[in-house]
């Protein structure tokens, strides 16, 4: 979640739209306006028959729109760690819907072995939506939005791993302070970890730790109600934790010059300074003749972050945040 989103727009990601409760026709993703789009396809310069990668299927918005653009003698590989994608409302739907696309239940970070296993060597284009989905802060069961009361679990994988409850449980309270401002950059920290484990055991109730989030850094003098909720860096620093973020998105960016053949793209979304400033450095160094004493492996096709046009932030608040970086594969003569 965007570190400077307001309570509003908080509101409106998780509260469906006019256009967002009709009922999904047969092997249509669930509707739901996927973040920039345009600008992600024009940016991936699909290419009719080609391989492309979407490591953050989703509800299936981005990866329809690749899987129409690639045509039937194309082939997608589409992976989600979290089991809800793989459901007939979501990705689910899309890959039945398209035979030459392929859902996968795994994490990005294990792309390599994905593609190895099918006999890929490379692929022409790879997008990923960095970010927790409008689609998981729906749900209350997960966890993920304090705006509605949930059990503390905030992982993307339900099927393995300990929620956001047990790893508050076995941090100490300095071992957590590091994670609320490190993840979080909660400048407040050792406040909030120090009122966290004064109250606990709390209940298992997302509204719970929000509350208990807020009443700590109002007693150390912040408004109750600004533009941002209390909660908001504290539940983004849990979730990043819990679900390794970071680590995913270093493992993908450390493996994206072997994945990309020579001309594909690598795009990526991201919503937040942590994620954005990681892709931002990689593709800087990977576009440097200095580079690890390398050539350069892609071009920058991205000086400037893209961000969202005024019509699409209208219609889609979520995209308020986001940050869509790219580069493409360049061969060592070329460069």
């Amino acid at each position: 979640m965007p570190l400077d989103v307001t309570l509003d727009e908080v509101q409106r990601m998780t509260t469906p739209t006019d256009d967002n409760t009709s009922n999904p026709t047969p092997g249509q993703a669930r509707p739901h306006i996927p973040v920039m789009a345009e600008t992600c396809l024009e940016l991936l310069d699909i290419k009719e028959g080609g391989t492309y990668v979407d490591v953050t299927a989703g509800a299936g918005g981005h990866l329809r729109r690749i899987a129409e653009a690639v045509g039937p003698t194309g082939r997608v590989i589409a992976t989600d760690r979290d089991l809800r994608a793989h459901q007939d409302d979501a990705a689910g739907g899309v890959a039945q819907a398209f035979d030459h696309v392929e859902l996968v239940h795994s994490p990005f970070s294990a792309l390599p072995d994905v593609l190895q296993e099918r006999g890929i060597d490379g692929v022409d284009g790879l997008l990923c939506d960095l970010g927790v989905s409008s689609m998981q802060l729906d749900e209350k069961a997960r966890g993920f939005s304090f705006q509605k009361d949930g059990p503390i679990d905030m992982r993307m994988d339900t099927s393995r791993g300990e929620s956001a409850y047990e790893l508050i449980d076995r941090l100490s309270e300095a071992e957590l302070a590091d994670v609320l401002f490190h993840y979080g950059e909660e400048r407040k920290s050792r406040r909030v970890a120090r009122g966290i484990k004064y109250k606990w055991p709390l209940d298992d109730s997302t509204l719970a730790l929000a509350a208990c989030i807020e009443r700590s850094l109002v007693t150390g003098g912040a408004k109750k109600r600004g533009k941002t909720h209390l909660a908001t860096k504290s539940f983004q620093a849990l979730r990043i934790a819990v679900n390794r973020e970071l680590d995913e998105l270093d493992a993908l960016l450390e493996a994206l010059p072997d994945i990309l053949n020579v001309g594909g793209r690598g795009v990526m979304i991201s919503f937040h300074s942590l994620e954005d400033r990681k892709v931002k450095t990689c593709f800087r160094d990977g576009a440097s003749r200095t580079f690890d004493g390398q050539m350069p492996r892609w071009k920058v096709l991205t000086k400037k972050p893209r961000i969202a046009t005024d019509d699409e932030l209208a219609a889609n608040p979520r995209a308020r945040s986001a940050k869509v970086r790219a580069v493409e594969r360049i061969a060592e003569e070329d460069a």
